[in-house]
């Protein structure tokens, strides 16, 4: 069984965040933070924040969209409230 992972990076240079779309979560982290990224290397190094995982591609995919979005951005954002007051 595969499955499909919607994730959350945090910058730890400027607490920005990166929504990305994977199969194999531990690969893309490392990824990430190695730099072979070019949307995120300048705001490396990242920690993971949050994840879920899917068992369609589709509805993986259709999250990352969502939460790419204006309301996902504001669903982030209850979601992690605690995590994010913290800083």
């Amino acid at each position: 069984m595969m499955f499909y992972y919607v994730y959350i990076l945090q910058s730890k240079k400027d607490n920005s965040f990166y929504i990305g779309y994977t199969t194999d979560l531990v690969r893309r982290f490392k990824q990430h933070n190695d730099g072979d990224s070019p949307a995120t290397k300048p705001f490396r190094p990242y920690r993971l924040i949050y994840y879920e995982a899917f068992l369609d591609s589709v509805d993986a995919k259709n999250r990352e969209i969502y939460l790419k979005s204006g309301y996902g951005r504001k669903t982030i954002n209850g979601m992690l409230h605690n995590y994010l007051k913290q800083d």
